[in-house]
Protein backbone atom coordinates (compact mmCIF):
# COMPACT_ATOMS: atom_id res chain seq x y z
CA UNK A 1 0.00 0.00 0.00
CA UNK A 2 3.27 2.27 0.78
CA UNK A 3 4.40 1.32 -2.42
CA UNK A 4 1.09 2.62 -4.28
CA UNK A 5 0.72 5.59 -2.17
CA UNK A 6 4.38 6.65 -3.37
CA UNK A 7 3.48 5.94 -7.08
CA UNK A 8 0.03 7.64 -6.79
CA UNK A 9 2.12 10.88 -5.46
CA UNK A 10 4.45 10.66 -8.17
CA UNK A 11 1.30 10.52 -11.07
CA UNK A 12 -0.30 13.54 -9.03
CA UNK A 13 2.79 15.64 -9.57
CA UNK A 14 3.13 15.23 -12.85
CA UNK A 15 -0.53 14.72 -13.78
CA UNK A 16 -0.47 17.11 -16.90
CA UNK A 17 2.42 15.37 -18.31
CA UNK A 18 0.98 12.29 -18.80
CA UNK A 19 -2.24 13.46 -20.11
CA UNK A 20 -0.76 15.48 -22.43
CA UNK A 21 1.48 11.69 -23.37
CA UNK A 22 -1.45 9.53 -23.49
CA UNK A 23 -3.69 11.86 -25.63
CA UNK A 24 -0.29 12.43 -27.82
CA UNK A 25 -0.70 8.36 -28.08
CA UNK A 26 -3.95 8.18 -28.87
CA UNK A 27 -3.65 11.14 -31.78
CA UNK A 28 -1.22 8.98 -33.35
CA UNK A 29 -2.43 5.06 -32.68
CA UNK A 30 -6.47 5.94 -32.40
CA UNK A 31 -7.90 2.08 -32.53
CA UNK A 32 -6.32 0.87 -29.56
CA UNK A 33 -8.49 3.80 -26.97
CA UNK A 34 -11.67 4.17 -29.03
CA UNK A 35 -13.18 0.87 -27.73
CA UNK A 36 -13.04 2.78 -24.23
CA UNK A 37 -15.73 5.18 -24.91
CA UNK A 38 -18.18 2.73 -24.39
CA UNK A 39 -16.66 2.52 -21.21
CA UNK A 40 -16.81 6.50 -20.45
CA UNK A 41 -19.38 6.26 -18.32
CA UNK A 42 -18.22 3.43 -16.02
CA UNK A 43 -15.08 5.17 -15.38
CA UNK A 44 -16.73 8.82 -15.06
CA UNK A 45 -18.55 6.58 -11.79
CA UNK A 46 -16.09 5.37 -10.96
CA UNK A 47 -13.66 9.02 -10.23
CA UNK A 48 -17.42 9.69 -8.65
CA UNK A 49 -16.99 7.19 -5.89
CA UNK A 50 -13.48 8.08 -5.33
CA UNK A 51 -14.99 11.76 -4.08
CA UNK A 52 -17.66 10.14 -2.20
CA UNK A 53 -14.92 7.83 -0.27
CA UNK A 54 -13.12 11.06 0.51
CA UNK A 55 -16.03 13.25 1.45
CA UNK A 56 -17.89 13.87 4.87
CA UNK A 57 -20.52 15.17 6.53
CA UNK A 58 -18.55 17.61 8.10
CA UNK A 59 -16.88 19.10 4.55
CA UNK A 60 -20.80 20.64 4.23
CA UNK A 61 -20.85 22.16 7.49
CA UNK A 62 -18.84 25.21 6.31
CA UNK A 63 -21.65 26.00 4.14
CA UNK A 64 -24.51 26.59 7.31
CA UNK A 65 -20.91 28.06 9.03
CA UNK A 66 -19.41 30.68 6.05
CA UNK A 67 -22.09 30.26 3.27
CA UNK A 68 -21.19 33.26 1.72
CA UNK A 69 -17.64 32.25 0.03
CA UNK A 70 -19.45 28.97 -1.29
CA UNK A 71 -22.42 30.78 -2.51
CA UNK A 72 -20.38 32.86 -4.46
CA UNK A 73 -18.02 30.52 -5.68
CA UNK A 74 -20.98 28.05 -7.08
CA UNK A 75 -22.72 30.81 -8.13
CA UNK A 76 -19.75 32.30 -10.25
CA UNK A 77 -19.51 28.82 -11.53
CA UNK A 78 -22.64 27.88 -13.21
CA UNK A 79 -23.28 31.97 -14.32
CA UNK A 80 -19.78 33.10 -15.71
CA UNK A 81 -18.56 29.72 -17.06
CA UNK A 82 -21.46 28.63 -19.45
CA UNK A 83 -21.99 32.68 -20.40
CA UNK A 84 -18.37 32.85 -21.18
CA UNK A 85 -18.47 29.44 -23.51
CA UNK A 86 -21.58 30.60 -24.81
CA UNK A 87 -20.08 33.87 -26.14
CA UNK A 88 -16.77 32.01 -27.10
CA UNK A 89 -19.12 29.54 -29.29
CA UNK A 90 -20.47 32.74 -31.07
CA UNK A 91 -17.33 34.50 -31.50
CA UNK A 92 -15.38 31.94 -32.76
CA UNK A 93 -18.31 30.71 -35.07
CA UNK A 94 -17.95 26.84 -33.85
CA UNK A 95 -20.02 23.97 -35.63
CA UNK A 96 -23.29 23.14 -33.54
CA UNK A 97 -21.56 19.99 -31.84
CA UNK A 98 -18.50 22.06 -31.01
CA UNK A 99 -20.62 24.83 -29.64
CA UNK A 100 -23.07 22.58 -27.82
CA UNK A 101 -19.57 20.80 -26.14
CA UNK A 102 -18.19 24.06 -25.18
CA UNK A 103 -21.57 25.24 -23.05
CA UNK A 104 -21.45 21.77 -21.59
CA UNK A 105 -18.32 21.81 -20.20
CA UNK A 106 -19.19 25.02 -19.00
CA UNK A 107 -22.38 23.82 -17.17
CA UNK A 108 -20.40 21.25 -15.36
CA UNK A 109 -19.72 21.15 -11.75
CA UNK A 110 -16.30 21.90 -10.43
CA UNK A 111 -13.51 19.62 -10.66
CA UNK A 112 -12.61 17.26 -8.60
CA UNK A 113 -8.51 18.08 -9.03
CA UNK A 114 -9.61 21.93 -7.77
CA UNK A 115 -8.96 20.99 -4.46
CA UNK A 116 -5.67 19.99 -4.50
CA UNK A 117 -4.59 23.07 -7.11
CA UNK A 118 -6.37 25.55 -3.93
CA UNK A 119 -4.02 23.62 -1.11
CA UNK A 120 -1.14 24.10 -3.35
CA UNK A 121 -2.03 27.70 -4.21
CA UNK A 122 -2.32 28.17 -0.56
CA UNK A 123 -6.25 29.14 -0.88
CA UNK A 124 -9.39 28.11 1.56
CA UNK A 125 -9.30 24.09 1.16
CA UNK A 126 -12.27 23.96 3.04
CA UNK A 127 -14.15 26.70 0.87
CA UNK A 128 -12.78 25.05 -2.10
CA UNK A 129 -14.06 21.36 -1.13
CA UNK A 130 -17.82 23.07 -0.15
CA UNK A 131 -17.67 24.61 -3.36
CA UNK A 132 -17.06 21.12 -5.17
CA UNK A 133 -19.81 19.14 -2.99
CA UNK A 134 -22.71 22.11 -3.55
CA UNK A 135 -22.02 22.10 -6.99
CA UNK A 136 -21.83 18.53 -7.83
CA UNK A 137 -25.24 17.96 -5.57
CA UNK A 138 -26.90 20.94 -7.79
CA UNK A 139 -25.19 19.49 -11.41
CA UNK A 140 -28.41 17.23 -12.34
CA UNK A 141 -30.81 19.99 -12.10
CA UNK A 142 -28.96 23.10 -12.59
CA UNK A 143 -26.05 22.08 -16.21
CA UNK A 144 -29.47 20.66 -18.12
CA UNK A 145 -30.99 23.80 -17.08
CA UNK A 146 -28.49 25.50 -18.22
CA UNK A 147 -27.67 23.38 -22.00
CA UNK A 148 -31.52 24.03 -22.59
CA UNK A 149 -31.08 27.64 -22.08
CA UNK A 150 -27.63 28.32 -24.17
CA UNK A 151 -27.45 25.32 -26.09
CA UNK A 152 -30.53 24.15 -27.16
CA UNK A 153 -30.53 26.37 -30.42
CA UNK A 154 -27.39 24.49 -31.80
CA UNK A 155 -28.79 20.83 -30.65
CA UNK A 156 -31.72 19.30 -29.44
CA UNK A 157 -31.10 18.91 -25.79
CA UNK A 158 -33.24 16.56 -23.78
CA UNK A 159 -33.20 17.89 -20.07
CA UNK A 160 -35.25 14.90 -18.37
CA UNK A 161 -32.46 12.27 -19.80
CA UNK A 162 -29.73 14.51 -18.66
CA UNK A 163 -30.97 14.67 -15.39
CA UNK A 164 -31.06 10.83 -14.76
CA UNK A 165 -27.73 10.45 -16.71
CA UNK A 166 -26.40 12.76 -13.96
CA UNK A 167 -28.03 11.18 -10.70
CA UNK A 168 -26.58 7.77 -12.51
CA UNK A 169 -23.12 9.06 -13.41
CA UNK A 170 -22.84 11.46 -10.31
CA UNK A 171 -25.12 11.49 -7.38
CA UNK A 172 -24.91 7.32 -6.94
CA UNK A 173 -21.63 7.11 -7.09
CA UNK A 174 -20.79 9.63 -4.29
CA UNK A 175 -23.95 8.48 -2.24
CA UNK A 176 -22.44 4.98 -2.63
CA UNK A 177 -18.83 6.52 -1.27
CA UNK A 178 -20.59 8.39 1.53
CA UNK A 179 -21.93 4.97 2.45
CA UNK A 180 -18.87 2.64 2.14
CA UNK A 181 -17.04 5.09 3.82
CA UNK A 182 -19.88 5.79 6.78
CA UNK A 183 -19.73 1.79 7.24
CA UNK A 184 -16.08 1.25 6.82
CA UNK A 185 -14.29 4.07 7.52
CA UNK A 186 -10.55 2.35 8.88
CA UNK A 187 -10.24 0.65 5.29
CA UNK A 188 -11.26 3.70 3.28
CA UNK A 189 -8.71 6.20 5.53
CA UNK A 190 -5.63 3.24 4.70
CA UNK A 191 -6.60 3.54 1.11
CA UNK A 192 -7.42 6.99 0.53
CA UNK A 193 -3.58 7.45 -0.41
CA UNK A 194 -4.28 5.43 -4.10
CA UNK A 195 -7.47 7.17 -4.58
CA UNK A 196 -6.04 9.59 -6.82
CA UNK A 197 -3.98 7.29 -8.92
CA UNK A 198 -7.17 5.64 -9.77
CA UNK A 199 -8.86 8.32 -10.43
CA UNK A 200 -5.86 9.40 -12.88
CA UNK A 201 -5.97 6.52 -14.80
CA UNK A 202 -9.83 7.01 -15.48
CA UNK A 203 -9.22 10.45 -16.61
CA UNK A 204 -6.91 9.83 -18.85
CA UNK A 205 -8.65 7.24 -19.81
CA UNK A 206 -12.21 9.21 -20.82
CA UNK A 207 -9.37 11.74 -22.46
CA UNK A 208 -7.63 9.25 -24.65
CA UNK A 209 -10.78 7.50 -25.69
CA UNK A 210 -12.16 11.12 -26.84
CA UNK A 211 -9.15 11.90 -28.31
CA UNK A 212 -9.02 8.91 -30.61
CA UNK A 213 -12.69 9.26 -31.47
CA UNK A 214 -12.10 12.80 -32.76
CA UNK A 215 -8.45 12.13 -34.56
CA UNK A 216 -10.05 13.20 -38.10
CA UNK A 217 -11.89 15.95 -36.55
CA UNK A 218 -8.60 17.01 -34.53
CA UNK A 219 -6.54 16.65 -38.21
CA UNK A 220 -8.81 18.37 -39.64
CA UNK A 221 -8.28 21.87 -37.89
CA UNK A 222 -9.11 22.36 -34.06
CA UNK A 223 -6.44 24.91 -33.69
CA UNK A 224 -9.73 27.69 -33.29
CA UNK A 225 -11.07 25.03 -30.43
CA UNK A 226 -8.19 25.07 -28.54
CA UNK A 227 -8.19 28.67 -28.29
CA UNK A 228 -11.51 28.75 -27.54
CA UNK A 229 -11.27 25.75 -24.89
CA UNK A 230 -7.64 27.90 -23.53
CA UNK A 231 -9.40 31.18 -23.31
CA UNK A 232 -12.63 29.73 -21.56
CA UNK A 233 -10.32 28.46 -18.94
CA UNK A 234 -8.16 31.53 -18.50
CA UNK A 235 -11.22 34.23 -18.21
CA UNK A 236 -12.91 31.31 -15.50
CA UNK A 237 -9.67 32.30 -13.70
CA UNK A 238 -9.80 35.72 -13.62
CA UNK A 239 -13.31 36.62 -13.36
CA UNK A 240 -13.61 34.06 -10.99
CA UNK A 241 -11.08 35.68 -9.07
CA UNK A 242 -12.26 39.13 -9.35
CA UNK A 243 -15.76 38.39 -8.79
CA UNK A 244 -14.46 37.02 -5.31
CA UNK A 245 -12.52 40.22 -4.58
CA UNK A 246 -15.36 42.54 -6.15
CA UNK A 247 -17.77 40.83 -2.61
CA UNK A 248 -14.33 41.64 -0.73
CA UNK A 249 -13.49 37.98 0.07
CA UNK A 250 -10.11 37.41 1.68
CA UNK A 251 -6.80 36.28 -0.93
CA UNK A 252 -6.85 32.99 0.34
CA UNK A 253 -11.05 33.01 -0.78
CA UNK A 254 -10.21 34.31 -3.91
CA UNK A 255 -7.84 31.94 -5.14
CA UNK A 256 -10.23 29.08 -4.11
CA UNK A 257 -13.52 30.87 -5.96
CA UNK A 258 -10.67 31.65 -8.88
CA UNK A 259 -9.75 27.95 -8.98
CA UNK A 260 -13.00 26.58 -8.80
CA UNK A 261 -14.28 28.55 -11.80
CA UNK A 262 -11.92 27.66 -13.38
CA UNK A 263 -11.47 23.93 -13.37
CA UNK A 264 -14.54 21.93 -14.59
CA UNK A 265 -15.39 18.52 -13.95
CA UNK A 266 -14.52 17.54 -17.69
CA UNK A 267 -14.91 13.95 -17.08
CA UNK A 268 -18.90 14.97 -16.97
CA UNK A 269 -19.02 17.24 -19.67
CA UNK A 270 -17.38 14.26 -21.52
CA UNK A 271 -19.61 11.39 -20.90
CA UNK A 272 -22.73 13.42 -21.08
CA UNK A 273 -21.59 14.74 -24.61
CA UNK A 274 -20.90 11.14 -25.89
CA UNK A 275 -24.26 10.00 -24.46
CA UNK A 276 -26.95 12.74 -25.69
CA UNK A 277 -24.77 14.41 -28.42
CA UNK A 278 -21.57 12.78 -30.67
CA UNK A 279 -18.35 11.74 -29.93
CA UNK A 280 -17.65 15.37 -31.30
CA UNK A 281 -19.05 17.51 -28.64
CA UNK A 282 -17.13 15.56 -26.54
CA UNK A 283 -13.79 16.85 -28.14
CA UNK A 284 -14.09 20.57 -26.19
CA UNK A 285 -14.28 18.48 -22.77
CA UNK A 286 -11.25 16.23 -23.50
CA UNK A 287 -9.18 19.63 -24.74
CA UNK A 288 -10.11 20.99 -21.59
CA UNK A 289 -8.80 18.32 -19.43
CA UNK A 290 -5.63 18.51 -20.69
CA UNK A 291 -5.24 22.37 -20.55
CA UNK A 292 -6.93 22.98 -17.30
CA UNK A 293 -4.23 20.38 -15.57
CA UNK A 294 -1.65 22.79 -17.00
CA UNK A 295 -3.36 26.15 -16.66
CA UNK A 296 -4.21 25.32 -12.67
CA UNK A 297 -0.48 23.98 -11.75
CA UNK A 298 1.09 26.96 -13.47
CA UNK A 299 -0.98 29.30 -11.52
CA UNK A 300 -0.38 27.56 -8.49
CA UNK A 301 3.26 27.76 -8.72
CA UNK A 302 2.83 31.78 -9.48
CA UNK A 303 1.20 32.00 -6.35
CA UNK A 304 3.33 29.75 -4.52
CA UNK A 305 5.64 32.12 -5.49
CA UNK A 306 3.82 34.92 -4.19
CA UNK A 307 3.38 33.75 -1.30
CA UNK A 308 6.95 32.77 -0.52
CA UNK A 309 8.16 36.48 -1.67
CA UNK A 310 5.64 38.01 1.14
CA UNK A 311 6.50 35.85 3.28
CA UNK A 312 10.77 36.59 2.87
CA UNK A 313 9.64 40.53 3.33
CA UNK A 314 7.99 39.97 6.25
CA UNK A 315 10.66 37.97 7.86
CA UNK A 316 13.17 40.54 6.40
CA UNK A 317 11.02 42.87 8.10
CA UNK A 318 11.19 41.36 11.69
CA UNK A 319 14.28 41.51 11.33
CA UNK A 320 14.87 45.22 11.02
CA UNK A 321 12.51 45.70 13.81
CA UNK A 322 14.43 43.12 16.11
CA UNK A 323 17.56 44.78 15.11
Amino acid sequence: MEMLAKVSQFFSKYFAFFVIIISFVAFLSPDHFTWITSHITILLGVIMFGMGLTLKLSDFRIVLQKPIPVLVGVLAQFVIMPLVAFALAYAFNLPPELAAGLVLVGACPGGTASNVMVYLAKGNVAASVAMTSVSTMLAPIVTPFILLLLAGQWLPIDAKAMFVSILQMIIVPIALGLFVRKMAPNVVDKSTAVLPLVSIVAIMAIVSAVVGANQANLMSGAALLFLAVMLHNVFGLLLGYLTAKFVGLDESTRRAISIEVGMQNSGLGAALAGNHFSPLAALPSAIFSVWHNISGPVLVSIWSRSAKSAQKRQSDADMKVDL
